[in-house]
This record gives structure tokens, C-alpha cells and sequence, in this order.
């Protein structure tokens, strides 16, 4: 399998040989596929993130839960993405959204990176309108249980567990989304934004490890990511594995669902508890 983040000089050499992802979403609402078709690099389809990479909202299980492994396998079909693929996604945001995709088809044991820097990173003329690429046969496969975290997992102390989001939403100072502000109590708050430089590409890798190695992440350890709806968490995870420290699980339900669980605890402030 490929590393979890490969750069631009790698997808210039291999570009004939990946099926490349523009990923773009925004939680202000602008349009992702606007964006898109206004300039993307050549060659990139779109990958709609509420289409295809989520299913049905509620607060039970959040805003963005895992879709059905059926309704997976017929999107990436649809899109051209089959089995034995090798994708490189990429947003315009560090890959915080484009790594839902990339650890999604990872899980499955297929060959998927973010692209580092994003579309930022690419430096030559942008595309603009639509791309589409004959359909292909992407399997049906269960997601696999070891790589994901129920509530029960993710509220239990004994486990190691990382907050992705920013620094101002984990200390509970304002949320625009949910209707509890803070964190789940005894979660570390690893902001997947500042896994990377200004210009989008990743921290060097000894950086990268020091930062959640002092958030209780160890080799070998059973790590729980998750975030506002179990989207940017997939960047912390995809850092984890990309620094030597394992796979981790993603909370799928994330901060989405546990905030409307009114029976259970919330913690406010910069400490974990």
C-alpha cells in the first residue's frame, strides 16, 4: 500500500497510473462542486462528500456518519473508481476534508493518499467544468470493526482519545454547529490544522510525531479520533499512520452525536477533563 501522503513531484510521475480526487467542502455551506468546476487540477473528478462519503444525518449518529458499504460501492463505481484503484485526493483546506475519502478506501485495503499541500501544491493551468471517467466495479465490503469506535468506546477514560478539532470549539467557546459546546471528558485536543505549514503541506515528521506522542499517542496504542462529525478526524488518523504510529479508529458519530446525548458528560476548558 502507498503512504498516506504523497507530493506533487509523485503525482506528476504517476499521474496516468491514479485516479485523482477533488474533494472541496465547505461548513459554511459554499458549493464544493462550484469550486470545483471553476478551475480543479486536470484530470480530477469530484468526490461529493454528502453524496458519497456520508450517510443519512441524525442525532443518534451525527451529521456525517459512514454510508452503507453499498451506497459506498456504488459511488466509487459510478465515479470510476474500482477495485485496485490507486486514488490521490485532495481539497483545498490541507486534505482535513479530502482525508475522509483517503482513509475510507484505506480501511478497505485499497491504495489511496492525500495529495500534501493540496490544490494549492499543484502549479500549472487549472482545469475548469466537469471531468468523468467510465464506470468501474468497487466491491461491496463491510467497514472493518477494528478501525472504528462506537460512543460507549470513544466516552471510556481508559482509552486514548483525540480531539481534531480547532482549539476554540474543543475548550467549548463557541460552536456553530452543535448544541453542546466542549469536549468529550478526558479526550486530547490535536487540531488537525496545525498538523501543517501556512502554505497547506505537512509539518516535517519528527513534528508531526512529537505533537501526538505528547497527546498520549503511543506505537502500538489504541488511539480514537474524532472531530465534529468524523470527517477531519480522518487527517489526525492519516497523520498517525503516516508518522509511525499505527492506524487508530475514527469515532464516526464524533462531537455530531455526542453533543445531543444529553446523558452523558461534557467537559469545557483546555484540559482533557
Amino acid at each position: 500500500m502507498i503512504a498516506p501522503v504523497v507530493d506533487v513531484s509523485w503525482l506528476t510521475t504517476h499521474h496516468e497510473d491514479v485516479v485523482l480526487a477533488d474533494c472541496r467542502w465547505y461548513l459554511d455551506g459554499r458549493s464544493g462542486r462550484r469550486a470545483y468546476e471553476e478551475g480543479h487540477i486536470p484530470g480530477a473528478i469530484f468526490v461529493d462528500l454528502e453524496t458519497w462519503l456520508s450517510g443519512e444525518g441524525g442525532t443518534e449518529v451525527g451529521r456525517h456518519p459512514l454510508p452503507s458499504p453499498s451506497h459506498f460501492a456504488q459511488g466509487m463505481s459510478e465515479l470510476g473508481i474500482g477495485d485496485g484503484a490507486t486514488v490521490v485526493a485532495y481539497d483545498d483546506a490541507g486534505g482535513v476534508i479530502a482525508a475522509r475519502l483517503v482513509w475510507m478506501l484505506r480501511a478497505l485495503g485499497e491504495n489511496a493518499a492525500l495529495l500534501n499541500g493540496g490544490l494549492q501544491s499543484y502549479k500549472g493551468a487549472l482545469q475548469k467544468g466537469s471531468q468523468s471517467l467510465d464506470p468501474a466495479n468497487f466491491s461491496t465490503r463491510l467497514w472493518p470493526a477494528n478501525r472504528l469506535a462506537d460512543i460507549d468506546e470513544a466516552s471510556d477514560l481508559r482509552n486514548v482519545v483525540i480531539d481534531a478539532r480547532n482549539r476554540e470549539r474543543y475548550r467549548g467557546e463557541a460552536d456553530p454547529v452543535d448544541p453542546r459546546p466542549g469536549h468529550i471528558p478526558g479526550a486530547m485536543n490535536v487540531p488537525c490544522r496545525e498538523n501543517l505549514n501556512t502554505d497547506g503541506t505537512f509539518l516535517p515528521l519528527e513534528i508531526l510525531r512529537k505533537r501526538f506522542e505528547e497527546a498520549g499517542v503511543k506505537e502500538g496504542e489504541d488511539i480514537i479520533s474524532y472531530c465534529g462529525s468524523g470527517v477531519t478526524a480522518c487527517h489526525n488518523l492519516l497523520t498517525i499512520e503516516l508518522v509511525g504510529l499505527g492506524q487508530g479508529r475514527l469515532f464516526p458519530g464524533s462531537w455530531s452525536q455526542y453533543s445531543h446525548a444529553m446523558d452523558r458528560e461534557v467537559s469545557t476548558g483546555s484540559e482533557p477533563k
